[in-house]
């Protein structure tokens, strides 16, 4: 029995299977469908299906360097456990991966999905076949790609990663003060790089919270406008001094701002990016007892 083209597609969205095992199944299977899920539902592949529903809020963010330490890849790709997080297979994945991104600066994850991963396969069919073979439910989340002079840190084993980038060249001093803030970044998570890129309607929206305590405080009931406007523009400074980076006390020395410091090494920053392992994602909460009734049924 033949198959078409658009038999191997229909199969690949019915399985989430990658194309070639898809082609392989009906090659097999004399191109009967039905036949060429249970074939790949026998090799393990189609259960990736299943798995792409559970929580992946684990996992890794790999800060990746070219050679040359002119294009540097920020990546955070999701598992369901630590455990896979530390399997040598899936961290051999996520620099393959990385390397793709500085190789082919993809715009978006469905883009680097769709690009080559070996041979064989694309990424997104290279992580479903990883899927089917670890048994875990992954996820490409994001990725950054910076270009130019860039600097990177990584911190616990790849739960958090920076990248951070300098307008001119940066030497071995200058490299090591940008490492400096990048440490800084991760420990810190400022909000913004400086005070003059933070968004009017931020600042807005702080002043109001902040005149709004202080009209709160019985205290200052009495006070004119004029030095309530006051009070706000030194806690607004405050705001800008706790998340804005430039404008931080260095860590490494408490007695100058990161701006002033950097300046010192011949550093000007553009940017920087910061991911935290599973920020902002739901986290997998199991009970014991259900568990254990799950089981079971």
């Amino acid at each position: 029995m033949a198959f078409t083209a658009q038999d191997v597609k229909t199969l690949r969205e019915m399985t989430n299977c990658g194309m070639m095992d898809c082609k392989k199944a009906l090659t097999e299977t004399d191109g009967d469908m039905d036949k060429a899920v249970e074939f790949l539902r026998e090799k393990g592949l189609a259960t990736a299906t299943k798995k792409a529903g559970r929580i992946a809020s684990e996992g890794i963010v790999k800060v990746y360097m070219s050679d040359d330490k002119k294009v540097g890849v920020l990546l955070e790709v999701n598992s369901e456990t630590d455990f896979v997080a530390k399997n040598d297979e899936f961290n051999e994945f996520v620099t393959s991966v990385a390397k793709i991104i500085a190789d082919n600066n993809p715009a978006d994850v469905d883009a680097l999905n769709a690009l080559a991963f070996d041979s064989e396969n694309n990424v997104g069919d290279a992580m479903i076949a990883l899927i089917a073979k670890i048994g875990e439910n992954m996820k490409i989340r994001r990725f950054v790609r910076f270009e130019g002079n860039v600097c990177s840190y990584s911190h616990g084993g790849g739960r958090i990663g920076v990248l951070v980038k300098a307008e001119g060249a940066l030497d071995s001093d200058s490299y090591e003060a940008a490492r400096d803030v990048a440490m800084q970044i991760a420990a810190i998570n400022p909000m913004y790089l400086s005070k003059d890129v933070v968004p009017a309607e931020d600042v807005e929206h702080e002043r109001h919270i902040i005149k709004a305590q202080i009209n709160e405080d019985p205290k200052n009931a009495s006070k004119p406008e004029n030095i309530i406007d006051k009070m706000v523009d030194g806690k607004i400074n405050k705001f800008f001094e706790q998340n804005c980076l430039l404008q931080q006390e260095f860590v490494k020395d408490s007695d100058q701002k990161v701006e002033k410091y950097l300046a010192s090494k011949g550093v000007t920053l553009v940017d920087f990016v910061r991911f935290e392992k599973g920020e902002g994602l739901a986290k997998k909460e199991e009970n014991f007892a259900d568990e254990v009734a799950s089981m079971i049924k």
